[in-house]
């Protein structure tokens, strides 16, 4: 604990539910790689309720999440710029078609020149199931560099709820998902894959989540040996403060506002009719939904308004006898481990190399 941490803990509660004033750049627990690599985009202050509502039009929640996504495609393009190539890595894509006739691709990426079956990471890329892609230059270093590592790791592309990939709201992203996850299971072999560890971060957390679940129900569980949730994104309401989950005020604008994320919900599940449906948010499954899930991690992070979303989650699989372990990442924002490759590399390598033990433990 750094001496700004036990001054804040001794005057007063944490983040803005001490000081609403307070943001990124003004909260001492923040790490400074998180200020170093918002700072030149303006996004290490406080962020802002969007324009638009849950009570907005279709047309005009979508035209607003269009313009989203296109601002931040930039954003993470830069986040990424002058870092060194990923040597020693191959990359193909296939194609296969989904429930609805539509076409999702895998991205595949393997270390070259390594014999033998190698686990697999199934990915699933972050943004609220509504916006960004498999291919943003975030997800796709993400996915090479967990490759290099000895790892088969595969992207899936699937429909968004909005943006260049949407409109699909809920369940078409999950069902994507499921046809991928099942196509790489009944192609392991060709594939070289021994074993596969489903993982995203944020949306892409909820998407995971929601696919164990889901394949639990289906019947096709046995294909998955673990799950690895970054940051998950599961709540599905957070317009009002709980007792429960203390982080959604106390980090609230710290890179993600709750306006934003209830935005992003109403867009995946218009109405919030599936509010009450595990698949769609994780944060309702039951004992039931959960017992006999294969083990999972749950990572949240510190100044993140989703922290005690993903460990109230945490809490129930270990409830249910799901073997789960949990940290947090101290002083970081939402999925902070993912994008600041260039500022903080010791604590993006640090998650590479979680993922990957992970992965080979689970063979």
């Amino acid at each position: 604990m750094t001496a700004g941490n036990a001054t804040e803990l001794r005057n007063g509660a944490p983040g803005r539910l001490g000081d609403p004033e307070r943001s990124l750049k003004t909260d001492p627990r923040v790490h400074p790689g998180v200020i170093a690599a918002l700072a030149p985009f303006g996004l290490d202050g406080s962020a802002t309720a969007p324009p638009v509502s849950p009570r907005s039009t279709r047309a005009e929640l979508l035209e607003f999440a269009a313009g989203a996504e296109s601002a931040f495609e930039p954003v993470f393009e830069a986040l990424m710029a002058g870092l060194p190539e990923v040597e020693g890595v191959a990359s193909e894509t296939q194609t296969v078609t989904g429930a609805d006739g539509d076409e999702i691709k895998l991205y595949v990426s393997r270390p070259e020149d390594v014999e033998g079956p190698l686990p697999c990471i199934y990915h699933i890329h972050g943004g609220g199931m509504v916006i960004m892609g498999a291919t943003s230059a975030v997800y796709n270093r993400w996915r090479l560099e967990l490759a290099a590592t000895g790892l088969v790791v595969i992207g899936v592309e699937f429909r968004n709820g909005a943006g260049k990939l949407g409109p699909h709201p809920y369940p078409a992203g999950l069902e994507d998902c499921a046809t991928g996850m099942k196509w790489v299971a009944a192609h392991a072999a060709e594939l070289g894959v021994s074993n596969i560890v489903v993982s995203g971060d944020s949306g892409g957390a909820n998407l995971a989540l929601a696919l164990a679940i889901k394949a639990k129900r289906e019947g096709f569980l046995s294909a998955i040996s673990g799950v690895y949730a970054q940051c998950p994104y599961v709540y599905g309401k957070w317009a009002h403060d709980s007792e429960e989950l203390p982080s959604v005020a106390e980090n609230d604008g710290y890179f993600n506002h709750r306006d934003m994320m209830q935005v992003l919900a109403e867009i995946y599940d218009p109405g919030s009719a599936n509010i009450d449906e595990a698949t769609c948010w994780p944060a309702r499954a039951t004992t039931a939904d959960l017992e006999g899930l294969p083990p999972h991690v749950i990572s949240v992070n510190e100044v993140d308004p989703l922290r005690d979303e993903g460990l109230d989650y945490y809490r129930k699989l270990l409830a249910a006898g799901v073997p789960t372990i949990s940290w947090m990442n101290m002083g970081l924002c939402h999925i902070g481990e993912v994008l600041f490759r260039a500022t903080m590399p010791d604590v993006y390598a640090a998650t590479v190399r979680s993922i990957n033990n992970f992965a080979h433990s689970m063979r």
